[in-house]
């Protein structure tokens, strides 16, 4: 089942939207494409959030990181 939705658009998302349009595109599949690749890139955002929120909870991976810089440090050119 297809839902039709309405929306208003302002000059920037009108001249988006005839770019899209310009890559072959029709309104419609502009559009879904669109709102897919918005929500797909939210999920992307969420997925490293979530991965980001992991390690700085690991413990070892945080010794093991601290350790590095300050090997790094070490081997640092003299200022």
């Amino acid at each position: 089942m297809t839902n039709a939705v309405s929306v208003r658009i302002d000059g920037d998302v009108q001249r988006a939207l005839l770019t899209l349009e310009a890559s072959g595109l029709s309104r419609s599949e502009a559009i879904r494409k669109s709102i897919l690749d918005a929500a797909a890139a939210l999920r992307r955002k969420d997925t490293l959030r979530a991965e980001v929120a992991a390690l700085e909870a690991d413990e070892e991976d945080a010794k093991e990181m601290q350790e590095v810089a300050i090997l790094m440090e070490h081997l640092r050119a003299p200022r």
